[in-house]
C-alpha cells in the first residue's frame, strides 16, 4: 500500500465573505451566518479581506408554522441572501440518514424571478471516505445531501418533508426537478408566522421533527471566480473533439502559468510534472503511439515482458487540471492519500441537476470542491476526475492523475479504485454522448496505466457499507456503477444502462 506523502504547505485562509448591506426587515432573523475556514473558527474574531475567492455561508433550519399543508415541519421562509450559485443541506451525524424529502426555490439574481421548488437528492452518505480511515475519523465529517447546482441567486426558500420510513430497496431514481408553483408563497420576503420564534421550543416540537437528523441547516455557496487564463478561448460545445488516436502532440499544450501560485497550487500542479510543467492549466492528449512510450516512461519497471511487447492503453485524453478549474488548494489538506493500484472504476453522477452550461462546469467544480471540504469536513473534492455534459475531463482530487489517488466516492470500496463523476443528475434523462465517450476514454487510459481490462471483472474487498460488510470479497466489474458496491441509485438509471458501451469502447481503445 502507497503511503500518504507530504506535499505542500497550504495557505490557510478565512474564506466568508462579509455581508452586504441589511437585507429587508422581514428577513433580518435569518441573516446567514457565514462558515469560516478553519482560521476563522478558531480565532473567531478574524477579519476577512474582501478579495477572498469563493464563500459558505450555513443558515440553519426552523421549525415551520405557515406550511403545514405541504407536510413541511423545517425550513426557512423566503429571504435575501448574498449571492452564491450550489447548495446542500448538512446535518451534524454523517451516519445519520435523512428520511424524507428537501426541496428548495430560489430567487435568480439576474432577473429577480423565483424559481419552482426543485427536489434536493437526500442520498448521499453512500459517498465518502471509507469507516476506519483516518479521513472518516477526522472529527470533521457531516452528513449532507447532494449538492444543487441552481446559478447565480440572491434569494432562497427551502422546507423539509419527513417520511415515517424509507422503503425497501434502492433509493430511487429521482432528478431534481421543478415541482410547479402549486404550493408557492407570492415570492416575497418573510410570510407572518413562518418559522417558530424561537428555531425549536414550543410550536417547533412538531410531529416530524425527531424523526429528522440533528442540526439541519441549508448551506449556500458561492463558488468564487478562478484565476483569468490570458489568450485561452473559450471551448466551443458544439466543436468535435478530436479522435484521441489523432491528438495533437504534448509540445503543443498551453503555456503554463507559475506567476501567482501559493505553495499548495505549484505542490498539486508538480504532481503531474511527468505529464505538464509547472502551472499547466491542462494535461495534453497524446497520441496512441505517444501513450505507450509513456507508459514504459512511468510504470516501465512494474510492466511485466507481455504488457511491455503489448500494452492495452488508451490514448491519453485531455485533462483540465486543478490549476486549470481554479482550486483554492488552501481549502484541502495538505497531504495526498494514495491507494496501491487502480483495479476498478466507479462511475457516479453528481446529481447535481443538469441546468448548467459547458462554460460554467469549473464553477461547478469549485462549487462541490467547497461543499465536500467546507460543509461536509473531507479531506478534498471526493471524486477523481468529473467529466461535463460537452465531454471535458477535469482533474478532481490532487495527487497526479497518473497516479492511484486515493478518493472518497464509494464507501467502502475507495481502496484500489478510481471514481469518474459526469456532472448532472441521470436518474430519468440521458447522459450526453459526448459525456459517455469521454468517460470510455478516460477509463481506457487510467485502468490500461495499472494492465486493467474494461470488459474483465475483478475482486475489491469491501471496508465496510450500506451492500457489503467489512472484509467481504466482492467480484465486480472493472468499470461499475456506483450502484454497484453501495445500495443507492447512483449513477441515476440512464447512465448506468450507458456502461456497457463504455466497457467495450474503452476496451475498444486500448486495442483489445
Amino acid at each position: 500500500m502507497r503511503g500518504i506523502l507530504a506535499s505542500s504547505i497550504g495557505v490557510t485562509c478565512a474564506a466568508a465573505l462579509a455581508l452586504p448591506s441589511a437585507p429587508p426587515a422581514a428577513a433580518s432573523a435569518g441573516t446567514p451566518v457565514p462558515v469560516a475556514d478553519a482560521a476563522t473558527r478558531t480565532a473567531g474574531t478574524a477579519e476577512v479581506p474582501a478579495d477572498v475567492p469563493g464563500s459558505t455561508r450555513s443558515l440553519p433550519l426552523r421549525p415551520l408554522t405557515h406550511d403545514r399543508a405541504s407536510g413541511a415541519v423545517l425550513g426557512l421562509t423566503p429571504r435575501t441572501v448574498p449571492a452564491f450559485s450550489l447548495l446542500g443541506v448538512v446535518w451534524d451525524d454523517p451516519s445519520a440518514a435523512l428520511h424524507g424529502r428537501v426541496q428548495v426555490r430560489t430567487r435568480a439574481a439576474g432577473t429577480g424571478e423565483w424559481s419552482g421548488w426543485q427536489d434536493v437528492e437526500t442520498h448521499y452518505t453512500e459517498h465518502g471516505a471509507d469507516p476506519d480511515t483516518a479521513e472518516a475519523a477526522s472529527g470533521q465529517v457531516r452528513g449532507a445531501t447532494a449538492p444543487l447546482w441552481v446559478g447565480e441567486s440572491d434569494g432562497v426558500e427551502a422546507r423539509v418533508l419527513p417520511e415515517s420510513g424509507e422503503p425497501e430497496g434502492r433509493p430511487g431514481d429521482v432528478d431534481p426537478v421543478d415541482t410547479g408553483s402549486g404550493e408557492e408563497q407570492s415570492g416575497g420576503e418573510e410570510q407572518s408566522g413562518g418559522e417558530g420564534a424561537s428555531g425549536g421550543e414550543g410550536a417547533g416540537e412538531t410531529d416530524g421533527v425527531s424523526a429528522l437528523p440533528a442540526g439541519l441547516r441549508l448551506d449556500l455557496v458561492d463558488p468564487g471566480e478562478a484565476e483569468p487564463d490570458p489568450g485561452k478561448a473559450e471551448p466551443d460545445p458544439g466543436k468535435a473533439e478530436p479522435d484521441p488516436g489523432e491528438a495533437e502532440p504534448a509540445d503543443g499544450a498551453e503555456a503554463p502559468r507559475t506567476g501567482a501560485m501559493t505553495a499548495g497550487a505549484k505542490a498539486a500542479s508538480a504532481a503531474n510534472s511527468a505529464l505538464a510543467p509547472l502551472g499547466a492549466t491542462e494535461i495534453p492528449a497524446l497520441t496512441a503511439e505517444e501513450t505507450r512510450e509513456e507508459l514504459v516512461t512511468l510504470r516501465g519497471t512494474e510492466l511485466t515482458e507481455q504488457q511491455q511487447a503489448t500494452p492495452y492503453i488508451g490514448p491519453r485524453p485531455a485533462i483540465v487540471t486543478r490549476h486549470g478549474w481554479g482550486a483554492d488548494e488552501s481549502l484541502r489538506e495538505k497531504k495526498f492519500a494514495y491507494t496501491s493500484k487502480v483495479k476498478a472504476a466507479f462511475v457516479h453522477h453528481t446529481a447535481s441537476g443538469n441546468g448548467y452550461s459547458c462554460s460554467q462546469a469549473p464553477s461547478l467544480i469549485r462549487g462541490f470542491y467547497r461543499y465536500h471540504t467546507k460543509s461536509l469536513g473531507w479531506r478534498d473534492i471526493g471524486y477523481n476526475f468529473l467529466v461535463d455534459k460537452c465531454g471535458r475531463i477535469y482533474e478532481g482530487r490532487a495527487g497526479g492523475v497518473a497516479e492511484p489517488v486515493k478518493g472518497a466516492h464509494t464507501l467502502g470500496f475507495n481502496s484500489r479504485t478510481t471514481g469518474i463523476a459526469v456532472i448532472g443528475s441521470y436518474g430519468s434523462k440521458n447522459p450526453p454522448s459526448k459525456a459517455v465517450k469521454a468517460v470510455a476514454r478516460l477509463t481506457a487510459w487510467k485502468l490500461g496505466l495499472h494492465g486493467m481490462n474494461p470488459k474483465a471483472k475483478t475482486s475489491l474487498t469491501s471496508a465496510g457499507g450500506n451492500l457489503y460488510a467489512k472484509g467481504k470479497k466482492v467480484k465486480m466489474k472493472v468499470i461499475s456503477g456506483h450502484r454497484d458496491g453501495v445500495n443507492t441509485s447512483c449513477p441515476g438509471g440512464k447512465l448506468y444502462k450507458k456502461l456497457s458501451s463504455v466497457r467495450s469502447e474503452a476496451a475498444g481503445y486500448q486495442g483489445r
